[in-house]
């Protein structure tokens, strides 16, 4: 057995050096350079979407005096006829019976969350939630 030979490091001109390996420091310029592209691409996107046009909210409360499977009007407390859009997502809620799937009346009260449009000034329901106006007031 021949510990001697084990034991011992490798001559110098055993050991041969890749001369294509290249190093790079941690934080190099390239890096900085890379990471510094991506924040800027995401503050412009942000920008971007800061500027879209996104409607504006509001409520229209009143009571309904007309309805069709396309809009709403509402006549509000002003006295003003508000006409809103309906589409087939619109979801309605009966105070008075939670489970309901039913679209209000004519005559019933009414509270809409709306979407107005600022390119076509359109208002659009989202939820319409109304009380039968029929139906006597709850106790107190």
């Amino acid at each position: 057995m021949n510990s001697s030979t084990d034991s011992q490091p490798a001559k110098p001109e055993q050991l041969q050096l890749d001369s294509t390996v290249s190093y790079r420091a941690i934080g190099s310029s390239s890096d900085r350079s890379a990471t510094s592209s991506i924040v800027l691409l995401i503050v412009l996107s942000f920008s971007l979407m800061a500027l879209a046009p996104v409607p504006e909210l509001l409520h229209v409360l009143g009571i309904v005096t007309s309805i069709d499977e396309k809009h709403i009007d509402v006549k509000t407390a002003k006295g003003q006829v508000v006409s809103v859009l309906l589409t087939k997502q619109v979801k309605y809620k009966n105070k008075n019976n939670p489970k309901s799937l039913d679209p209000p009346a004519v005559g019933d009260r009414v509270i809409i969350e709306a979407s107005r449009d600022e390119k076509n000034k359109k208002v659009t329901a989202t939820i319409v939630h109304y009380s039968p106006g029929n139906s006597p007031p709850s106790p107190r």
